[in-house]
Order: structure tokens, then sequence, then C-alpha cells
């Protein structure tokens, strides 16, 4: 009598469960075929009690949506998940329609497509589609099987109820409020559940930085709680939480690196906010403290948590290369320049430059150089004097007064304040506020001229009264013409030199009667075309004139810092610049002419140098150059990032296809094709300095692996490959 009233409750709870699941997802509304969603401002959308799902519009970034699923009863309506997860955006006018097919499509305003979901079972018998409570937003079959479920295809956030199994994964968005695919992963890898970085080009995953446990399978529960189901089919509790009648809970794994499980109160009685009920991990500054990558805070930058989350903050004489975006990393407020550094690598004008101290922070892997025993003084001379440090750290505990000096260089990466573990001085070296880039004045040409004259005059002392008599008359006519140069260099066109950047500068009109209307044509590239002039200069009486077709929109001061860069670069590998043309919308330099054609030509022509030859160019351009430059053309932005691409994915051959003797030297290849990568970097800080360089070509310093060249920001986002 007992088991039968036993199985008769269990039976009467069963069936009233049931009846209540189909009551829920009846309530719900079902979603017809053939019906459809517009991106406007109708926000037209299907709806449970708690989510819906359609079009969202994004802050701050006029007629742009994401097709999304969100809570609706919550004020902020907080997204948790939306579709084409890697590039998210779309337009006004977009439109989504489940087909009788049994597949959503998205399609932009010109009926294009640009997503649909993927079947989960070969049960082609469509019936509906539906916007569950759960969240969960379903196409289910005439046998009541779901085709397609979004908790199948998750992005950043797990709910109650979904699971994510072993291929699965969640993807961190870019930043606050850019949707874009970001730089963090959850997934299991090789048993274990793991966070780790992907690298933003190619997508691979790099180490994984904390792992939550070992597994198959991450669950969680419709109470709230999450677990993992181990290799032996246990449960492995992460997180206990309290009812889910009381709360809303979602796992979400935020742009910073952190998988924070959530809380809101279903009944906020005005004024509810999401709160942490648990963080993986606790304290990422600490988890990044002893592994290679950039960390949560990016270069030149150190981490400290705060609330379950990083803060970051730029050391003194940096700032945030996004104010908006504390993440990015820093930059140097003063960037290094060739005047600081002599040819052996010491600093000029060592009293232009103090320290700023901080505490309780490091940056364990920027180390170039470490000694020992110091004094504080002793690592304070050594940062100061060697152009290449940045930063010098000198530990607190000392043993008979002195302790060890870590020397660093840029960029910083992984910093941490943890006042726990570091008891050390930090010293940031900085530009003092009143000191001047300027070391020396170069000798002025009438100091020159004068010690000349008395030389000359010397030389007349000793000579006889004819040959006196012929050399004043000479001097007399070299004093002439030098005045009239004088004059000419006032009032003058083609010889007046502008003091700032020590080149000539010509009207327009000049170069463009020196070039006869630019008629002539040496070359082009993306920047601009060069032309052959006819202009003396001490170069010789030609000249090549490039006209730039397009600069920076703030090009004013950004060409006049560029031109002063270049007209300071001297050496024999290296053409001369002469000077350039800053008037109105016209922007050209004046070169020296070559007679025997481009560098290109010559590497890339039918008899084009050996590879040790190339090897033997390249180190002399190194050794000329005083810097890395900025690269702006478009076709070598695609050249950087194939090159790139071919380097991440271990496919450097194919960079230098039909050349035997590159092949045949793999080991020297990968090394300049690491070396051209760092000095490519779109951030100008990461750049190595040629002498650097040159070293790095010389095999006299390791070179480290570069980091993906292009900023977050910048990345170029391509539909097709491009053949080079």
């Amino acid at each position: 009598m007992i088991s039968a009233v036993f199985h008769s409750h269990h039976f009467m709870l069963i069936l009233t469960t049931i009846l209540w699941i189909l009551a829920t997802v009846e309530a719900q509304g079902n979603v017809t075929l053939g019906q459809s969603l517009s991106a406007d401002d109708k926000n037209t959308t299907w709806q449970s009690r708690d989510f819906a799902f359609g079009f969202r519009g994004i802050p701050g970034k006029k007629d742009k949506f994401l097709l999304a699923i969100w809570y609706s009863r919550i004020p902020d309506g907080t997204i948790v998940w939306y579709a084409k997860r890697d590039n998210p955006e779309t337009d006004r006018g977009s439109t989504v329609e489940l087909t009788r097919s049994g597949f959503l499509i998205l399609r932009d305003h010109k009926g294009n497509e640009l997503w649909r979901s993927r079947s989960l079972t070969d049960d082609s018998q469509v019936s509906h589609a539906a916007m569950l409570d759960t969240g969960n937003f379903v196409i289910v079959s005439k046998n009541s099987t779901n085709i397609w479920e979004s908790f199948k295809d998750p992005t950043d956030t797990i709910l109650p109820t979904q699971e994510l199994d072993a291929d699965g994964s969640l993807s961190s968005i870019l930043a606050e409020t850019n949707y874009g695919k970001g730089r963090y992963q959850l997934r299991f890898d090789k048993g274990s559940l793991v966070l780790n970085q992907i690298d933003m080009f190619t997508g691979k995953p790099y180490e994984g930085y904390l792992s939550l446990g070992s597994g198959s399978r991450l669950v969680f529960n419709e109470s709230g709680s999450i677990h993992i189901w181990n290799l032996n089919e246990n449960l492995v509790n992460l997180a206990q939480t309290e009812s889910s009648e009381l709360n809303y809970y979602r796992a979400t794994l935020d742009f910073y690196g952190v998988f924070t499980l959530y809380s809101y109160p279903r009944n906020p009685g005005g004024g509810g906010r999401w709160s942490v009920f648990k963080a993986w991990p606790s304290n990422i500054c600490v988890n990044w403290r002893d592994r290679f990558g950039i960390g949560p805070c990016g270069y030149n930058s150190f981490c400290e948590p705060l609330d379950w989350r990083p803060n970051c903050t730029c050391p003194p004489g940096f700032s945030f290369l996004d104010d908006n975006n504390q993440y990015a990393g820093c930059k140097q407020d003063y960037p290094n320049n060739p005047e600081d550094c002599s040819p052996n690598g010491s600093t000029i004008g060592e009293d232009r430059f103090e320290f700023k101290s901080i505490s309780f922070v490091n940056f364990p892997f920027s180390d170039y150089g470490i000694f020992y025993p110091a004094t504080e003084s002793e690592c304070k001379q050594s940062c100061l004097r060697d152009c290449s440090c940045a930063v010098a750290i000198y530990p607190t505990s000392k043993r008979d007064g002195n302790a060890t000096c870590f020397k660093k260089q840029l960029p910083l990466f992984n910093g941490v304040r943890d006042t726990a573990t570091y008891d050390s001085t930090v010293l940031i070296k900085v530009l003092k506020s009143d000191a001047s880039r300027k070391t020396s004045e170069t000798p002025k040409r009438s100091d020159e001229n004068r010690d000349q004259v008395i030389l000359i005059l010397g030389v007349l002392l000793g000579t006889s009264a004819f040959f006196n008599f012929f050399s004043l008359a000479a001097i007399a006519l070299i004093f002439f013409c030098l005045f009239r140069r004088r004059l000419n260099d006032l009032t003058g066109v083609r010889s007046r030199r502008d003091i700032e950047t020590n080149v000539q500068f010509f009207t327009y009109k000049d170069l463009e009667h020196a070039t006869k209307g630019f008629k002539e044509e040496l070359g082009s590239g993306a920047s601009g075309t060069v032309y052959k002039g006819e202009l003396i200069s001490s170069y010789g009486d030609c000249v090549a004139v490039k006209k730039l077709d397009r600069f920076a929109q703030d090009g004013e001061r950004e060409f006049k810092t560029e031109v002063k860069a270049i007209g300071q670069t001297h050496h024999k590998n290296l053409v001369r610049l002469i000077g350039y043309c800053d008037e109105a919308e016209h922007r050209l330099l004046v070169y020296e002419f070559m007679e025997n054609g481009s560098l290109s030509n010559f590497l890339f022509g039918v008899l084009r140098p050996s590879w040790k030859q190339r090897q033997q160019i390249a180190l002399g351009i190194a050794k000329g150059l005083a810097r890395c430059v900025e690269v702006e053309m478009e076709e070598a932005v695609i050249l950087t990032e194939w090159a790139f691409q071919c380097y991440s994915e271990g496919m450097i051959e194919k960079l230098v296809e039909n050349d035997e003797e590159a092949t045949n030297d793999v080991g020297k290849l990968e090394l300049l094709l690491k070396v051209a990568i760092w000095c490519v970097q779109e951030e100008p800080m990461l750049r190595p300095s040629m002498r650097i360089v040159t070293m790095m070509l010389e095999g006299a310093v390791q070179v480290p692996t570069p980091p993906c060249p292009f900023l977050l920001s910048s990345m170029s986002v391509s539909a097709s490959t491009k053949t080079i």
C-alpha cells in the first residue's frame, strides 16, 4: 500500500513538472516559420518572461546593432548571447528570419547573408522556434528535438541549465562596449578547464593562466551552482549558490580575463545590480605574475586587484595608450630619440634625466641586465648612463649594505603591484620637466669660418709676397662668394634652410619648376610618387622629388617630426634628404638622386644579389638608420600581416618560395623575420632602437619572440586573403 502511494505521488510529481514545463514553453509564444525581425527603432522582439531575442542598438555607435539575447526584466538589459561571435556588429536595416528550412539567417540591409544557425541534428521536419525562460533560444523539430539552440553556440556567458562540452568554449568581448572577439578564452584542454589568452592575429590559444579543474564538461545547474564533471564521472563543485528563485545568475568571461559568477535579485525593490558571487581567478594580477604574455593591463603598465578585477596604472613618465581603456597599456610620455644615445650605448646628457620611484611593483620578464653586489647609488648610475635602461629595481632588503640591481628595458610587461610579495624600490628613468632634448648646439658656421681664416693666415705668413698677394685676392673672392651665398640664404628660394629640421625649404612652385611640371616619373607607391628634377645642390645637379599623396590628418606636426628625424640621419648607406615642401595641401620631400635606381629593383631584379649579400645589405642599412621607422603604406601592412601569419603558423618558408639559398638557411631566415616584426610594431614604443637591431642581426643579443605587430583597435579585418 505504501509502495503504491509512493509511486502514485512520484508519478503526480513528474506529471506536474512536465505540465509546468509545457505551460512555460507555451507561454513564451512560438515563432512560426517565415517570421522575421528588423534592426530599427521599433524594437520588435521574440520574448519569454525574462528574456528577449532581437536586435539591440550598440551604445555610442549610431546605426549599429547586435542580434542578441538579453535579460528583458533587468533595467540595463544585460546581454547573454549574440550572433556572429567574431564580428557581431551589423547595420540598421538588417534582418533575421526563421526560414522554412529551419535556419535562423541574418542578412544585411542589402540582403546579403551574414550568419546562419547550424543544425545540430539531421531532422529536417521543422516545427517552430521559441525563446525559453532559461535564456535558451531553440529551433524545434516536429519530433520535439532541438534542431539548433543558442546554449550550444555560446559567446561569453553561460546560464543556469546550460552546459559547456569538451569541444565548447567561451570567448570574451574586446572591451566594455566593443563586442568583437576579445583576448581571453575558457575551454577544455587536455582534460582540464583552463583560462587562456588567444593570439589576436591567428586566434590560436596561448598557455593557460589558470586551471579550474580536471574534467570534460562544465555544468551550470538550475539552482545557479557550477560544477565540473571529472574524468570519473563525478561532479566537482566550483560554486554553490543560493536558490535561483531569489536571484538571477550568469557566469561571464569578462573582457579583462576573469570568469565571474554574478547574481542579481529578482525583486530588487528599486535599485538592483549585478554582484560578484565568485571569480576565477580571484586575483588575476598575481596569476599573471610568473607568465609570459602581455597580461591583463598591456605593456608598460602594472596591475593590482580591485573588486575582483584588475586595476591598471601607468608608471611615472607614462600615460595610457587609450584614455578610455585602461587595459590597452601605456606609452612613454617622451619617446626614445636617437639623440639620447651615443654610438657605444651610453646616455647623452645624463643630467637631463631623473628617477621617479614607486614601491611594491615588479616587471618580472623585462630584465636585460643584473649585477651584484650593488648599492642603490650604483644601481641608479648604471641605469642613468645606459641608454637602453628604462627602469632599475633595487630591493629594500640588503646584505652588508648591498643588493642585486635589476635593469629593465622597454617594453615592460606583466607588471604587478603586490605589497605582500615585493619589497623593493622601482626607479623609473624620466626626462626632467625643464630638460631639452638638444644636448649641445651645433658649432656655428661663423666659428668654423673664423678657424679656417686663422689657419689660412698662418699659412700666409710663411709664403712669398707674390703668393701672398694671389692668396689674398683669392680669399677676398671667397669672402665675396660667401657673402652672396649668405644673402641668398636670407632672400633666395632654393637655398632657404629650416633651422628646426636642418634641411632646405622649397615652395611648391620651386619644385614644380624643377621637375618640369612633375613630368619624369621615377617610381610610385601607396604614399606617393617620385619624380626626377633638376636642382643644383651639393649632391649633384639632379634630385628625386617625392610627392606625398596622403598623410595623417594631424599631419602638420607629424610631417615636421618625420622631416626632422630623416634630416638628422646621415650615413653612407642611406639616401640623403635635401629638403621639403610644406605648403597648403602640398607635402613633398626632396632627396639626393641615385643614378643606379632603387634598392627594390636591385634586390628583386633578375640579377639579384646572393642570400649572403642580402643579409649584409640588411645589416648595412641597420647600421645606417637611427631608429626603426613607421610604414604607412597599405600594401606594407598587408605584407606584414601575411608575413606575421606565416611566422605564427611556422610556415616561414612560404615567404621565400623558389629561393633555394634562403630555404636552406631557415635559422637565419627566422631571425631576420623576427627582427623585422619587431621593427614594424604599430606601437612605436615597442620598436627596438637600431643599435639593438644591429646587435640582433650580428647575433650579439638574442631575439625574443615578437608580439602581433598591430594594435587591437586597428587590426585590419579582411573577408578574403590577398595573394602576395
